[in-house]
């Protein structure tokens, strides 16, 4: 789940931008005054996004976005001629901030980082070395006995597997104790 941390110089403002997040439904973890308590808070976390000034008491935000862990979006409060200067990786919003592109903002960034989650728990789990193993000796199997090409009796293993609702190492597993049974 996503989180949302504010880092800004004046607890106040930071308090501000909560009070405004909220009203527009997002939750809010937490709200500082020091770059070192906004990195213990988005580490413990895990994702989210991380609403900063340009220059909080012990540190920078380009030092800050260097420290930020891997899953945390930095959105960078700044006035004109700071965000002329900012790197393109960091997303920024001009002060002062309407609270429309806040909101947008920080909800397209949230949206982003959900999409992205989904897309990893899609990927396909790599396959151990054993578990390799049995798909290419049953693979091989099929290519001596039945005379099938290495494309075909990978299909014909994908389609049992499919066929039984197994998955293709177990699939495989039993296709080799059939051949060697025969």
């Amino acid at each position: 789940m996503s989180s949302i941390v504010i880092a800004l110089p004046k607890i106040e403002d930071a308090k501000k931008i909560r009070s405004v997040l909220e009203r527009h439904g997002f939750t809010v973890a937490s709200v500082c005054s020091t770059a070192s308590s906004a990195l213990s808070n988005a580490s413990e976390l895990g994702s989210g996004v991380l609403i900063c000034g340009h220059r909080l008491p012990d540190m920078n935000y380009l030092d800050l976005s260097e420290c930020l862990p891997r899953d945390f979006e930095m959105l960078l409060l700044a006035s004109a001629r700071v965000i002329c200067e900012v790197p393109s990786s960091i997303l920024s919003v001009e002060m002062p901030i309407k609270s429309g592109d806040l909101v947008n903002t920080v909800s397209m960034i949230l949206m982003q980082q959900d999409r992205k989650r989904c897309k990893e728990k899609k990927k396909p789990k790599l396959r151990s070395e054993k578990e390799q193993n049995y798909i290419s000796n049953a693979k091989m199997m099929l290519m001596q006995r039945n005379h099938l090409n290495e494309e075909d009796a990978y299909r014909y293993i994908q389609k049992s597997s499919m066929d039984s609702g197994t998955n293709m190492v177990e699939t495989a597993q039993m296709l080799l104790m059939l051949l060697y049974e025969s």
